[in-house]
């Protein structure tokens, strides 16, 4: 028997050998999106629904406070200092990206997503505090209510997605089906989809970084850094492309463009060691080394991901994932 039509077909069945609905496949049950597909909203259980509309809007809040903070902070230079503005900033990606990861975590059971989900949280808790605790009296004011609202619902999303991840994963199972081989190539593929938004997310940071350590940019670095925004962009395109499509040679392309950004954190981590034997302050300089070997060790990782799903590729996973109901 064919193993991908039982989980594709649309008809209904008829007849006395109608399968029961414990033994039914559910696949047509998901929606098909560009991303993969998702659980439809009324599937959701009624907690999972009330957890995910408290997320989004705590989420959709923290993004209103870092807005004004930003646009207080670019206005006003009494409140404004370098490293309070590049906090805001990296925050606000920071924000953006859980938006993205608990949507797509929630609607489509992906515990990598939500582990993404809660590292974001944790990190952008962590950078809170010591932000924070290194304010004067002032800055501490013009902060407080975003750094109050940040670290009590961040205390409440990590102990509720972590809830959330501990639950039994049943999406690998209805997209693969019973076959352990498209199971694991599900969950390959996941990984590595997720692992080239995190990839961006980083690279967004680290280009923020790179731009208020040196508040006196050349022009040439400048327009390096804004060609660098964008090459990162179209890579993570491509590369989310590659994986969903089962394109081994848009798989060869992003690799090739991965070269150019390996090579430009390697320089970058020389020229901003350089400096620390020049000035006295060098936090932002250290946050941009960090983000630089972060970055590398989730290419490495990606990499690494990435020649094992290709192998899978053909076997009929991705006519599971985007058939039409």
């Amino acid at each position: 028997m064919d193993e991908i039509s039982p989980l594709l077909g649309s008809q209904p069945q008829q007849g006395p050998d109608l399968l029961s609905p414990n033994l039914r496949p559910r696949h047509q049950e998901l929606i098909p999106t560009p991303c993969g597909p998702i659980k439809p909203w009324s599937e959701l259980s009624g907690l999972l629904r009330l957890y995910f509309c408290f997320t989004i809007t705590s989420l959709l809040v923290l993004l209103g406070l870092t807005l004004s903070s930003i646009y207080k902070q670019h206005m006003d230079t009494d409140v404004s200092d370098e490293d309070n503005f590049t906090v805001s900033l990296i925050q606000l990606i920071g924000i953006l990206f859980c938006i993205y990861y608990i949507s797509r975590g929630v609607l489509q059971e992906n515990r990598l997503e939500l582990v993404a989900f809660v590292f974001t949280i944790l990190v952008v808790m962590i950078r809170s505090v010591v932000n924070f605790s290194v304010l004067g009296s002032k800055g501490k004011q013009e902060l407080l209510v975003r750094f109050v609202c940040i670290m009590s619902l961040g205390v409440v999303h990590v102990f509720c997605t972590l809830l959330l991840i501990q639950r039994p994963n049943m999406m690998a199972f209805r997209v693969g089906g019973a076959l352990e081989s498209l199971q694991e190539q599900y969950f390959l593929l996941n990984l590595c989809f997720s692992m080239v938004t995190f990839d961006l997310q980083a690279q967004l940071c680290l280009c923020i970084l790179i731009t208020t350590t040196d508040s006196a940019m050349s022009t040439t670095n400048t327009i390096i850094l804004a060609v660098g925004v964008v090459w990162a962009c179209l890579t993570a395109a491509v590369g989310a492309v590659a994986v969903l499509k089962e394109a081994k040679v848009l798989v060869g392309v992003f690799m090739m463009q991965n070269l150019p950004q390996v090579a430009f954190f390697v320089y970058l981590m020389y020229t901003v060691i350089e400096k620390w034997f020049h000035d006295n302050i060098y936090t932002l300089e250290a946050a941009a080394v960090t983000g630089a070997a972060i970055s590398l060790m989730i290419k490495v990782a990606l990499f690494w991901g990435l020649i094992r799903l290709v192998h899978s590729f053909g076997q009929g996973l991705r006519e599971r994932m985007f058939a039409s109901s």
